[in-house]
């Protein structure tokens, strides 16, 4: 592991998916305690997005920019919101330029699949007919998240697709929640890895998916096709327990034909990216922002 991640590993609270309510209150904790990002440079606005129900997001605003991204956070389908999401939105805005859409998605198990990927969904529709008003151009939108948000960006790619929705330009995807099976090699045997392991997954699924049956929809890595999606940039860490189904993905998005960029990057576990003094996560959410503006970009 890298050594200036592995100081901060005794720092980390023992934290389960057990108690939905519990394990929101400590990431809200633990989100507070990342250094507030500089907004000078940008607007930053929340909106609310006519739906059924309606879909709380926040607006980062960059000057100038041009292009946008419908961003969906982490937190196993279970935590997060806007408020916790905003130092890495911010942070994603200021390296890409991008208009960065964060979206306050409903959480399970109180609202379990579709419901997250509906509201994803709708904002993605939104944003591009709102595209003026929003001053982006229509042509230059993204998806992209972190792990369940990678996941469900991924989702909303296919769903667009399929139903020749909104276009979509490009789709960023972190350290993406892709495959409810848990087959692959790391997911299998990531059962101790810091903040993030077998068991935290399993509970994750089960509180997203509550009696339905996974489809594509719900968990990505079960689309038989792959064909006529987004170029992808995919980020993995090594010691993450959706580290192998996130390779997989990324070879079948290259063998149907889908350009894709990815990064495996070594001596890293899940989401440790927040430990913003570490030199390897400065590079992480630079090469983030930095994908994004290329995607975006004329």
């Amino acid at each position: 592991m890298d050594p200036e991640l592995e100081a901060f590993i005794p720092l980390f609270p023992r934290t389960d998916l057990t108690d939905p309510v519990a394990a929101r209150k400590n990431f809200a904790e633990l989100a507070a305690a990342v250094p507030a990002s500089d907004t000078a440079d940008m607007e930053v606005e929340d909106r609310t997005v006519p739906a059924d129900p309606d879909v709380a997001v926040r607006i980062h605003r960059p000057r100038r920019a041009q292009g946008a991204i419908v961003w969906l956070h982490g937190g196993g389908f279970v935590m997060g919101d806007r408020e916790t999401e905003h130092p890495w939105a911010t942070l994603i805005a200021e390296g890409s330029g991008a208009v960065v859409i964060s979206v306050g998605y409903r959480l399970a198990p109180e609202h379990p699949f579709p419901a997250a990927l509906d509201d994803a969904y709708a904002v993605l529709t939104w944003t591009a007919g709102h595209a003026a008003e929003l001053g982006i151009d229509p042509a230059r939108i993204a998806v992209g998240g972190h792990s369940s948000g990678g996941g469900l960006a991924a989702a909303v790619a296919l769903r667009a697709r399929d139903e020749q929705g909104s276009a979509i330009r490009f789709q960023l995807l972190n350290q993406p929640a892709l495959d409810d099976r848990q087959e692959t090699w790391s997911a299998r045997n990531f059962t101790d890895t810091p903040w993030f392991d077998r068991a935290k997954a399993t509970a994750a699924w089960r509180h997203y998916l509550g009696s339905r049956p996974a489809t594509p929809y719900a968990a990505p890595a079960r689309a038989a096709d792959l064909s006529g999606l987004p170029p992808a940039y995919i980020a993995t860490a090594e010691l993450c327990p959706n580290r192998d189904e996130d390779l997989a993905y990324a070879l079948r998005l290259l063998q149907a034909g889908v350009s894709v960029e990815l990064h495996q990057w070594p001596g890293t576990f899940h989401g440790s990216q927040a430990i913003l003094s570490a030199e390897v996560s400065q590079r992480q959410n630079a090469e983030l922002g930095a994908a994004l503006r290329r995607a975006l970009a004329e």
